[in-house]
Order: structure tokens, then C-alpha cells, then sequence
């Protein structure tokens, strides 16, 4: 099945639902931009810039996509302000293509003769907890034998959590009492997932300050445990952010990046928020890719991220 040919048309609807928020309060801010207006003009794509920037698409992204339109008008000699939508259609999901690594098929991975390891990463809140569920139950329906392991040892909260998850899509969890040492809990759940023949191992990681040099120390010592097992492990820092807190998210991705290396990111929470203009600015500038979107309650609104379906998602009016 080629990359595209899963997503379906209940998968569009229900992004077209998780996005309603932030398409409401976008398009209400264009139409402010552009009335009275015939024309893309200089006020215009100042009024645009406020637009984008106010629906927490980010600066740095916000003034290449003003750019891209300027050299568009001008290439193009005139533009109605009724094509604008079309025309930022297009420039971000050129300028995304452009900018970050291939989308990925739906939650597949690559072939091994050993378990595809990820460590999850992020701040208490995020929606790490329910990211992790969704992941396993998307694996599982896709066929893979799946392990957690709960290795965020500092909250009771977290343990219990995530066994209620692993109960509910009915997968094995791997866990000590609260305290114990999380790169123990890691070395175990890998451990095992390799004597059984699973595919995949999600492992938690405690969601404490993410400024915190110990964080960097404990994350490392958590990877070095796990490659006595699997000499690659993880194969994957997944990264997960709340959207709804918009520019916040980003400082997050800068911080975690710095204290760990990051190999994807989850933006959660989308449905809630008026903000998932901060999917496409954290897409455009982090040169990590965004590979899941939370856009609902169900376990099946966690959707890989398609930059092109996303853009053409969010300026579907």
C-alpha cells in the first residue's frame, strides 16, 4: 500500500473535525485582513503576517511564508485577495516539502530481525501518557506484537496510567514500584520484548522540567542501558508536544532538543485548540520531523502527519 493509499475518507473527515478550532478562528482573521481589499497588496500582506503569526505559526516560519507570497505577486503581476487562499495553500506545503524528511506510511516500521524501539520524551501534561496508548493500539491494529515499558518511575500517577492503557489495548507492560530506577525498567522491558519476538517497544520517560541537567543525564543513561540489549536502541526519540499551548511548544522542542537527540515529534491535543497553525511552524523549523497529530479523544485520532492532507486540511474552508 503506497503512502498515501490509508488515508481514508474517515480519516479526513475526522482530521477536517480535529482542525474545526483553528480553521474557525484562522479564517475569521483573513477575512478581517482582506476586507475592503481587491487586490494582494503591501497592507494586505502585513495584515497577513499579523494573521499567521497570531495563529501561532511562528515568527521565523511566518516571514518565509510572507516572502514566498511577495515573490508570487510579483512573478505573478496581479492577485486577487480571493486567490489568497489558494496561493498560501500552495507555498506551505511547498515550503514544508521543501524543508523536512519523506511522510511516512501508517505506522510502519522498518524491517529488523530485532524490537523497534522508542523512547518517548516531553513535560508532564503533554498527553504522553494517552500518546503511548494510542501508539500501541495503532501498532497492534497494524499487526505488531507490542511491549511498554513504564519507565517513569517518579509518579505512582504515571505507572497506573499507563497499565490501564496497556489493559485496554490489551498489550504487555513491564514495571517496578515507584522509585525504582527508570534505565533498570527500560533494560527489562527491552530485554523482554526481545525474548518474546515483539516488534516494537514503547518506552515512558518522567516528564520533569524539561530544563533540568539531570533529565540529559538520566535519558542518556536510560539509551545506554538499553543497548546492551539492542546494540541501536532507541531507534527513536519520540518527542511529544502539546499544541494547545502553542508558542510554548516550541520552547519545549528547542529545550529537548538540546538536552536529548530527538527523532520525531507528536503534537497532541489539536482538537481543543484554536493553535494547530503551530504544527506547520515547528514542521517548518525544527529539521526533525513531525510524525503523529492528536486530533481527538478516540485512540484512532492519532493520525501519522501528512504535511500536504494537513495543508489542504486547514485551508479547506
Amino acid at each position: 500500500m503506497g503512502i498515501f493509499g490509508s488515508f481514508t475518507s474517515k480519516k479526513k473527515e475526522s482530521l477536517d473535525k480535529g482542525l474545526t478550532k483553528t480553521k474557525e478562528s484562522f479564517f475569521g482573521k483573513l477575512q478581517r485582513a482582506v476586507v475592503g481589499k481587491s487586490k494582494v497588496d503591501e497592507e494586505v500582506l502585513d495584515n497577513l503576517e499579523e494573521v499567521l503569526i497570531t495563529s501561532d505559526v511562528g515568527v521565523d516560519t511566518t516571514i518565509k511564508i510572507i516572502e514566498r507570497i511577495e515573490n508570487r505577486v510579483s512573478r505573478d503581476k496581479y492577485l486577487g485577495v480571493n486567490e489568497l487562499n489558494d496561493i498560501l495553500k500552495d507555498e506551505i506545503a511547498s515550503m514544508l516539502e521543501e524543508n523536512n524528511t519523506s511522510d511516512v506510511a501508517d505506522f510502519d516500521l522498518p524491517q529488523s530481525d530485532e524490537p523497534y524501539v522508542i523512547m518517548v520524551v516531553g513535560v508532564n501534561g503533554v498527553g504522553k501518557t494517552t500518546t503511548i496508548g494510542k501508539l500501541a493500539y495503532n501498532f497492534k491494529l497494524a499487526g505488531k506484537k507490542v511491549v511498554i515499558g513504564a519507565a517513569d518511575t517518579f509518579r505512582a500517577a504515571a505507572i497506573e496510567q499507563l497499565e490501564i492503557w496497556a489493559q485496554r489495548v490489551d498489550v504487555p507492560i513491564i514495571k517496578q514500584k515507584m522509585g525504582s530506577d527508570p534505565a533498570s525498567v527500560a533494560y527489562d522491558t527491552v530485554a523482554s520484548a526481545k525474548s518474546t519476538g515483539a516488534d516494537v517497544v514503547i518506552i515512558d520517560t518522567a516528564g520533569r522540567l524539561h530544563n533540568k541537567v539531570n533529565l540529559m543525564n538520566e535519558l542518556t543513561k536510560i539509551k545506554r542501558v538499553m543497548q546492551k540489549v539492542i546494540p541501536n536502541s532507541p531507534q527513536e526519540v519520540l518527542l511529544i508536544l502539546d499544541g494547545s499551548t502553542g508558542q510554548n511548544a516550541f520552547e519545549q522542542a528547542k529545550q529537548f532538543t538540546l538536552a536529548t537527540e530527538v527523532t520525531a515529534l507528536a503534537l497532541t491535543k489539536l482538537d481543543g485548540t484554536a493553535k494547530g497553525g503551530v504544527v506547520l511552524g515547528i514542521s517548518d523549523q525544527f529539521k526533525i520531523p513531525v510524525k503523529y497529530i492528536g486530533i481527538g479523544e478516540k485512540m484512532e485520532d492519532l493520525q501519522i502527519f501528512r504535511r500536504r492532507e494537513f495543508v489542504e486540511t486547514f485551508f479547506n474552508k
